[in-house]
């Protein structure tokens, strides 16, 4: 198994263990009923990928390409235009967010372009790696007075460059995310910024190295308990699966979808002993 299963199964007992039921939620489902969730807040998830962790489930197939694609979408695209993100890479589970003029209005990659987070980030890193001041925030306040579908979930990254005394110059990451739905995203989330560790560490010539995940609040929304039940009593199905980049890509923002890959991954097998599950979304 991988340790996205281990995790995924110890989180999903936490919940159920420890959870507190919320008493007025803001989302609703699609017939109007108030979606509540069990929660608990604040844990972590840790990968050395020197060792080949990852926090890719098989307990049942993850849509991979959709969600490296929205991660280009937001930092290397810029945008928030929902036609954009559907015409290039096929995904459309942001349409739920539509402020009606096809985007999300002011929030997610519409962030990174008003405040230049990404050619700030780049050009501090380039010019002091060593630096432990290296982030993207996405959760600029002063863009919440605008129109915007919702506020970011997954909304920063720390960066840092480790000196490894293997000789090795590592790059580590972390993730620190507000609230997680975590049946339907968590783990595409974890991977979405994975790949994003892996995209720069390649811009810079460093090595990927460790990629943390935290979580201020993790929920299970009341419509999923089957759901987490089912995969709660599945076996994991045993494989190893790795992020391949293009070897002859470097620039960040000369990636295409196409360039980025992750191998040892056997969807089929997973679909046949583990199939796919379908979450019912709130909004």
């Amino acid at each position: 198994m991988t340790k996205g299963d281990i995790y995924t199964k110890e989180i999903f007992r936490r919940i159920l263990d420890e959870g507190c039921y919320d008493k007025n939620p803001r989302p609703k489902y699609s017939d109007g009923t108030p979606a509540h969730t069990l929660s608990v807040n604040h844990g972590m998830c840790t990968y050395d990928l020197t060792k080949g962790e990852i926090p890719l489930i098989t307990l049942r197939p993850i849509a991979i390409k959709s969600a490296i694609g929205e991660l280009l979408w937001i930092y290397q695209d810029e945008s928030n235009d929902l036609d954009l993100l559907k015409d290039k890479y096929g995904v459309t589970w942001w349409d739920e967010w539509d402020i009606g003029n096809r985007t999300i209005g002011q929030a997610y990659g519409a962030t990174v372009r008003d405040h230049k987070l990404m050619k700030r980030f780049l050009e501090e890193m380039e010019k002091n790696p060593d630096s432990r001041r290296h982030n993207i925030d996405l959760w600029q306040v002063e863009d919440f007075d605008k129109p915007h579908g919702l506020k970011p979930c997954a909304y920063r990254t720390d960066w840092k460059v480790r000196h490894g005394k293997d000789g090795v110059d590592y790059l580590d990451m972390c993730l620190h995310q507000r609230s997680s739905d975590f049946g339907t995203a968590g783990c595409i989330n974890q991977m979405q910024y994975l790949v994003f560790l892996h995209l720069i560490a390649r811009h810079f010539g460093y090595t990927p190295g460790r990629f943390t995940w935290f979580y201020d609040n993790i929920q299970i929304y009341d419509r999923h308990f089957d759901n987490v039940d089912k995969m709660l009593k599945r076996e994991p199905v045993d494989c190893k699966p790795e992020i391949w980049l293009n070897p002859e890509k470097k620039n960040f923002y000369d990636f295409t979808i196409d360039d980025i890959e992750v191998r040892g991954y056997p969807k089929a097998e997973i679909e046949k002993k583990n199939p796919q599950i379908k979450w019912e979304i709130a909004e």
